[in-house]
């Protein structure tokens, strides 16, 4: 047993942990590239070339970040044939909660009638999901948890400027969740180690906040050029690292999940990964840039589809504002 830092033994994990069931939320109005060349200047033509989105899901300003949370939540509770009462941690990851407290985990923990779970919310923005996962999956190996929901939503149409073609062009509102429960042998771990991170001093490339020109209710701005070149620079090492430190060959991965930031992102860092058998998710071309329910809901539909099966090896990575990212690779439920 290693030591920890007073010198104390740190008991081994008592259980290993996996993925019950993932589910997924998206409004139903449908913005297409026509629909937003009408408020902006752009055109369709000019969106698919740079960032390869063709729709994107719009929430009605009475649909919040906790509906949309509790609506998949409810769809993973469903699929995974767990009782709420059993469910005692619920993190939910979001950087767009209008309110500051009560969190949104405790807001759907109320709504979905989770009675005395422990409840928190966690910002790392795009990375969000990745970072709300590996913290329930640590919680369930120590034994602190038995039963999890993790939830990744977010409402970005709340927090964007409209006349600026560079961002209004990118997002979409969703949720995401999965239930993740005790899985046996630790050896035989269905979520592997997560590589987690970040480059703090270029965190400025993405903002979103109240202190800023915008006012109050700040908007959302980056710097494109910055991201792009740190994560075709960056993220596909980190992505080897994840796979290699949960003993998943890069040749053997049946699914590449990232974050669906664009589509050249996403072409790039998986073809620099080398994943050559592997389905990628580009649920970025139907849905947006959905920033913390990007991976659960590109999973979900991946597994609604059958293009992956149950035991199916898959790499999540997510990666964002901070610059922050969190990479592991998960036994498909």
């Amino acid at each position: 047993m290693p030591n920890n830092i007073l010198g104390g033994l740190v008991p081994a994990p008592l259980t290993g942990s996996r993925i019950l069931s993932v589910a997924h939320h998206q409004p139903t109005r449908v913005m297409t590239n026509d629909d937003l060349s009408t408020i902006v200047d752009t055109s369709d033509e000019w969106i698919r070339s740079r960032i390869g989105i063709s729709t994107r899901h719009i929430a009605a300003e009475d649909e919040s970040v906790v509906d949309m949370a509790a609506d998949a939540a409810a769809k993973a509770i469903a699929l995974a044939g767990v009782d709420a009462a059993d469910i005692d941690l619920v993190v939910v990851a979001t950087a767009t909660a209008v309110d500051r407290m009560p969190s949104v985990a405790a807001r759907v923990a109320r709504r979905l009638e989770i009675p005395t779970a422990g409840v928190f919310d966690v910002n790392a923005a795009c990375a969000g999901f990745t970072y709300a996962l590996a913290t329930a999956s640590m919680a369930v190996r120590v034994g602190d948890s038995r039963t999890a929901l993790v939830v990744g939503a977010d409402k970005m149409s709340d927090f964007l400027d409209w006349q600026d073609r560079s961002t209004c062009v990118i997002f979409g509102d969703a949720a995401g969740a999965a239930i993740v429960g005790a899985g046996g042998d630790p050896g035989a771990d269905h979520i592997g180690p997560v590589v987690w991170g970040s480059q703090p001093e270029r965190g400025s490339a993405i903002t979103l906040g109240t202190s800023g020109p915008d006012g109050p209710r700040a908007l959302f701005r980056q710097d494109g050029h910055v991201v792009y070149r740190w994560a075709l620079t960056t993220l596909a090492p980190l992505a080897r690292k994840a796979c290699e430190r949960a003993g998943v060959d890069v040749s053997d991965l049946a699914a590449v999940v990232t974050h669906q930031a664009n589509v050249r992102i996403i072409d790039a860092v998986t073809e620099k990964l080398g994943a050559t058998r592997a389905v990628v998710a580009r649920d970025v071309v139907d849905s947006g840039n959905t920033s913390a329910a990007s991976i659960p809901l590109a999973l979900s539909k991946l597994i609604e589809s059958g293009e992956i099966s149950s035991g199916d090896p898959v790499l999540l990575f997510g990666f964002g504002a901070g610059l922050s990212y969190a990479a592991q690779t998960i036994r498909c439920p």
